[in-house]
C-alpha cells in the first residue's frame, strides 16, 4: 500500500544501510499503520552529487517522501514521521538534521493494488479477507 522513495546523492548510502532503512520503514510503517509488512514498498533513488542542492549549495540530504492513505489520525502521522527521521539516522548513519520527511496523503479510492482499489484506514482486514490474505 505505501510508497516510500528515499532520496540520497550517489555514494551517500551503502548496501547494507539501504537494506537496514528499508527494513525500518517496514516496520515502522506496518505498526503505526496496521498493514502486513509485504504491503509496504520502498525505493531508493541516487541522483548524481552535482544534482542534489540545499538553500542553492551542494549538498547531502537524506529524503524520504512517502505516500500514505488518508484518513489516519495526524498524531499517528506525525509520530509516524518522527520514527522515521529517527531510524533514517540511525540506519544510514546520516545526522538526523540533514534528514526529512514528508508524508503525503491520499484517497485510498486513488490507488489499486493487486487489481483491487486501497481499503479506507481501518478497513484492512476485510480487504485482507476479500483477497484471501488474512
Amino acid at each position: 500500500m505505501p510508497v516510500y522513495t528515499c532520496t540520497a546523492a550517489q555514494g551517500t548510502l551503502t548496501s547494507e544501510s539501504k537494506a537496514a532503512l528499508a527494513c525500518e520503514i517496514t516496520r515502522i510503517h506496518a505498526a503505526i499503520n496496521h498493514v502486513p509488512p509485504a504491503y509496504v514498498n520502498v525505493i531508493f533513488s541516487e541522483p548524481p552529487p552535482d544534482s542534489v542542492y540545499v538553500g542553492g549549495e551542494p549538498g547531502a540530504p537524506l529524503i524520504l517522501t512517502g505516500w500514505v492513505r488518508r484518513g489516519h489520525p495526524q498524531d499517528e502521522a506525525t509520530r509516524l514521521a518522527l520514527e522515521l527521521s529517527s531510524a533514517a539516522a540511525r540506519a544510514t548513519g546520516v545526522p538526523e538534521t540533514h534528514v526529512m520527511v514528508v508524508l503525503q496523503d491520499g484517497p485510498a479510492r486513488s490507488a489499486v493494488e493487486g487489481g483491487q482499489v486501497l481499503p479506507e484506514p481501518g478497513a484492512e482486514k476485510e480487504w485482507l479477507a476479500r483477497r484471501g490474505e488474512a
